[in-house]
């Protein structure tokens, strides 16, 4: 008989495929339970309710990521005195890619979890990610502000969500967008290569003069 543990477990990783797939609205725990094959007091006991499940799913991959992509932020910085906005959003790759480790596929179930977050109206998840990781959102904000200091705080603001928009739909649609890729050009590209292109398109929309 599987421990507690063991349920809770097997809750979230069913979970999590069915948020990143269907999303968090058109996912029911009914359909949670019956992938993990665990009943609906199971999902009561150990999160309380579906709000509760929904940000454990993605706490799996927040408190790796986030802590791990401010060290990396920091260390590019160190190490060049003036870092361009390519070189802070490529130090975030390799943190992006080690949530490989901690699920398979994980950097890209873990982006379209984020990007479910912020296409649904999950206005509690946009309030737990601010409370719980503020203070590195706030690091790369300041870091990406400081090597675009040209750009007024205003439009910077547009201009991250613009960004974080661009990233969530090149990762909603990465599968087909590959598949396109070797159909019609012969390009034959891994999630790295797909996060990698997108990254001179993002520093160039940041660092666009202000008309």
């Amino acid at each position: 008989m599987a421990n507690q543990s063991d349920t809770k477990t097997k809750i979230l990783d069913s979970a999590e495929k069915l948020f990143a797939e269907r999303g968090f609205s058109e996912t029911s725990l009914r359909l949670i339970t019956s992938k993990a094959e665990v009943n609906l007091a199971s999902v009561n006991y150990h999160f309380g309710s579906k709000k509760e499940l929904i940000r454990a799913v993605l706490a799996r991959y927040m408190d790796v990521f986030m802590p791990a992509a401010a060290a990396a932020i920091i260390q590019v910085k160190q190490q060049k005195q003036c870092a361009s906005l390519d070189d802070i959003f490529s130090s975030l790759v390799s943190p992006l890619l080690d949530l490989n480790t901690v699920r398979t596929e994980g950097t890209l179930i873990f982006l379209q979890l984020l990007g479910r977050g912020y296409i649904e109206s999950q206005g509690h998840l946009r309030w737990f990610i601010t409370t719980h990781y503020g203070q590195y959102l706030t690091q790369f904000v300041h870091a990406v502000a400081e090597s675009a200091p040209e750009i007024p705080a205003a439009e910077m603001f547009w201009r991250l969500h613009f960004t974080l928009g661009t990233v969530v739909f090149t990762m909603a649609s990465a599968d087909a967008l590959t598949e396109i890729a070797a159909a019609d050009f012969e390009e034959h590209n891994d999630i790295e290569a797909v996060i990698r292109k997108v990254i001179p398109y993002l520093s160039a929309g940041v660092s666009a003069p202000v008309g």
